[in-house]
């Protein structure tokens, strides 16, 4: 059985802002979600329907439904966030999508863009551009008005959006294998002499559509897009903690597309730590350890980067006793980068923050500190 959330970790994780979500206050990441939706209904006069949902879902619809397989790595509690055996916390908007099918099944139209926005919970390293919490908005055209869907439908729906969000950007496609797409793409747009990703798309797995009850004469194109990475790129935005910002000349930047205007740049404490860790430990579930021993304090942490990895077996006797660890287990070096958004750190503050990280991911029987009590 997968490991469950507590109560407390799933009231915490129930309890972050929805940026998607306008009962929660304006965002800009609701304008880049209105600027979309209205490019592709103006460009295919169809229908649009919301689906919001619920962040807890079922397992089925999160999995199953969207054809993934049993033993997919992703179902791995390393991964998911599983509140009981049969439900978790979305980890991408696409869990939306099977409930937006049933109910278009129960009140069929013959052309309709589903659109599905909302937080996600995600394991994940620990950087400037990547949180434990995105935001994601799928996209998909549903039909039964016209001839199948084709690819010259999905360029069509990948330019009109790329032209609407990031004028004048170039974008290119690599193919992708999707449990829920028929030749399945990653969308990258060039930014600054390279390419970055924007979202990942295909045709509708008729499979999909015939799970939610919907007939053969339907035919669709699916599309994800990660909404913070899209709202840094139109906006120039570098550090994604930015839009989640309470200070006040940050957050009123956060209520438009205009270009972003750098507050002050607060400078960088660098900690490196010698850690013990099982070998099966990577990135994100380091970032995720320090994620929930911080809390709120996670803010302050810029990035978790793993500089070297060596197996414990091949570490002398006097650094196996420094760490505490196991001949089964790895050291590694980590690089740890602290920086409050609104204000500089004390060397003090940064050494209790290095503490707590250090014992978040520190799987020894030893421990260096740093503070002093």
């Amino acid at each position: 059985m997968p490991a469950h959330l507590s109560v407390d970790q799933l009231a915490r994780d129930l309890s972050i802002r929805d940026l998607t979500d306008p009962t929660a206050g304006p965002h800009a990441v609701q304008l880049v979600i209105d600027r979309a939706v209205e490019a592709l209904a103006r460009r295919w006069g169809c229908e649009v329907r919301w689906w919001r949902g619920e962040r807890i879902v079922t397992v089925a619809d999160n999995y199953d439904n969207l054809g993934y397989r049993g033993d997919d790595v992703t179902r791995d509690a390393r991964y998911t966030r599983y509140v009981d055996d049969e439900r978790m916390l979305r980890s991408h908007s696409t869990a939306l999508i099977p409930g937006a099918l049933r109910a278009l099944a129960a009140a069929p139209v013959d052309d309709v863009l589903l659109v599905c926005p909302g937080i996600v919970y995600r394991r994940d390293s620990i950087d400037r551009l990547h949180t434990g919490t995105p935001h994601q908005l799928d996209l998909w055209r549903v039909s039964r008005r016209r001839a199948p869907m084709g690819i010259a439908d999905l360029d069509d729906m990948i330019t009109v959006l790329v032209d609407a969000l990031l004028p004048g950007a170039r974008h290119r496609y690599e193919d992708r294998v999707h449990s829920y797409t028929v030749l399945g793409r990653q969308v990258d747009v060039a930014r600054d002499g390279e390419w970055i990703e924007v979202a990942e798309c295909g045709l509708t797995d008729p499979r999909v559509l015939r799970q939610a009850g919907m007939d053969r004469s339907y035919s669709g194109l699916a599309l994800g897009m990660g909404l913070d990475r899209m709202l840094m790129l139109i906006k120039g935005i570098t550090d994604i903690r930015v839009l989640r910002s309470d200070n006040p000349p940050t957050a009123a930047q956060l209520t438009d597309l205009t270009p972003y205007r750098p507050v002050s740049a607060m400078p960088a404490i660098r900690r490196d730590l010698s850690v013990a860790v099982d070998h099966d430990d990577r990135a994100e579930d380091l970032g995720d350890r320090v994620r929930e021993a911080l809390g709120k304090e996670a803010d302050c942490v810029e990035t978790v980067e793993i500089l070297t990895r060596t197996p414990c077996s091949q570490l002398p006797a006097q650094a196996l006793q420094r760490l505490g660890a196991r001949p089964d287990q790895e050291n590694v070096l980590l690089a740890v980068v602290l920086r409050h958004l609104d204000r500089t750190l004390t060397d003090h503050e940064a050494n209790l923050l290095r503490d707590r990280v250090y014992a978040a991911v520190h799987r020894g029987s030893a421990h260096q500190w740093a503070a002093i009590s």
